[in-house]
């Protein structure tokens, strides 16, 4: 694809990336086959080759409008179409500088900018969003529908383990998965105890800066990163110079932005080494835990008789190029786990696009919903907590994170 861009980026780190990222796409299309909002909408600008279009015209000058915040909106940043597409298109970090471009251009109404501002002040902070979300779910059977889809019911979390170990991995806490369901990294802590490693966390990480960037307060984003390397680098480097083996992610929608540190913080001198360290020791827990295939299936084997289903997150499978390690460590241990029909799409959680775009995001769950339960499974498992959460909110079979299956077990 040919560019002109404007004056206004041309020279800018945003615009030589950009740049590149425009060239490489050849218009073929195979994108639009695989986008959730293209297949819901069936409007070319609904699409990642519309939305590349759109982005290309502002950054070549063209004026912003309200039509094309609306269209780049209602994309729900799963890229999907990054797997698909066969020239390599960055197509989620040309997204991101395009609605940094189309947003300065285009004042939002007041109430979208109250609800924006709400989510990116509130939801990364832990001594917030922790008592809100207890207040809610105490008062859950009260709460309007729309109100408790966001609210999970309360599942205790059970011990974290103190063992010491000689092996040692730190763990994201995160912002809101403590708040909306704790057993996932106390489960995690377990089943790593279980095999001889110790999960640490540092107290002072927290929001892995997706939420603030994905919203458009970069620089926020790009702080709440930097506090997470200063609450990790000691970790890293280690008190005799041997630091932890890894940093373990057990919701993949942290884990995708982690491992992106690296290239977001590569212009920052203070910050750009280190960035890149904790990115290439960031890990999924399906990329370590099958490491220990052969000890978990001793301590597995024949226990875990549910009938499961998979959903694999779009940041998994698309943000992070990452399949097959999930089911395939499951099937190992002897869980009868499938797949559903449409196990590429996204589920429309999509972190807080079901806040921001509930009519989309709440068809698409239904739609994932009935081929998750064409199965007829005993429970559905995920390893993202906005999925889990949105998933869930649609159904009474039990949504959990595929980790807490094994903790069972083992317990």
């Amino acid at each position: 694809m040919q560019t002109n861009l404007a004056d206004f980026i041309k020279n800018t780190r945003a615009g030589k990336e950009a740049d590149a990222i425009l060239r490489a796409c050849v218009h073929c299309g195979f994108c639009t086959a695989t986008c959730p909002t293209y297949q819901l909408l069936g409007d070319e600008l609904d699409g990642p080759r519309g939305r590349i279009y759109l982005i290309k015209q502002v950054l070549e000058g063209a004026k912003a409008t309200v039509k094309t915040q609306s269209h780049l909106d209602r994309c729900l940043t799963c890229r999907n179409c990054e797997s698909t597409c066969p020239s390599g298109v960055e197509y989620g970090r040309l997204l991101d500088i395009g609605r940094k471009v189309v947003d300065d251009q285009v004042p939002r109404p007041v109430a979208q900018q109250l609800t924006r501002k709400l989510l990116k002040e509130f939801l990364p902070r832990p001594w917030l969003f922790k008592p809100a979300m207890a207040a809610g779910q105490l008062l859950r059977p009260l709460l309007p529908r729309t109100l408790k889809n966001k609210v999970p019911e309360k599942h205790g979390a059970g011990i974290f383990p103190r063992r010491e170990h000689a092996r040692k991995m730190l763990l994201l806490d995160g912002c809101v998965q403590p708040a909306m369901s704790p057993n996932i990294n106390h489960a995690a802590a377990r089943v790593f105890d279980a095999l001889g490693v110790q999960l640490l966390v540092a107290p002072k990480a927290g929001c892995c800066g997706a939420i603030r960037y994905h919203l458009n307060d970069q620089a926020g984003g790009l702080d709440d990163m930097r506090r997470n390397i200063d609450a990790w680098w000691p970790y890293v480097i280690g008190s005799n110079g041997q630091g932890v083996e890894a940093i373990v992610m057990t919701a993949s929608g942290c884990g995708v932005t982690v491992k992106e540190y690296g290239h977001l913080l590569a212009a920052d001198p203070a910050y750009a080494v280190k960035a890149k360290a904790i990115s290439a020791l960031t890990k999924d827990l399906c990329e370590i835990l099958p490491a220990f295939e052969a000890e978990l299936q001793q301590k597995l084997q024949g226990k875990i008789t549910q009938r499961v289903v998979y959903h694999p997150p779009c940041t998994l499978q698309h943000g992070q190029q990452i399949r097959g390690k999930v089911e395939g460590l499951l099937r190992s241990v002897g869980v009868d786990v499938q797949l559903c029909a449409d196990n590429h799409l996204c589920c429309g959680s999509a972190g807080t696009y079901s806040v921001l775009q509930p009519e989309l995001s709440y068809r698409l769950r239904d739609n994932k919903l009935d081929n998750l339960q064409a199965s007829q499974p005993d429970m559905i498992v995920s390893a993202n907590i906005g999925c889990l959460t949105h998933l869930q909110s649609g159904t009474q079979t039990p949504v959990r994170h595929w980790i807490e299956l094994l903790d069972q077990a083992l317990a």
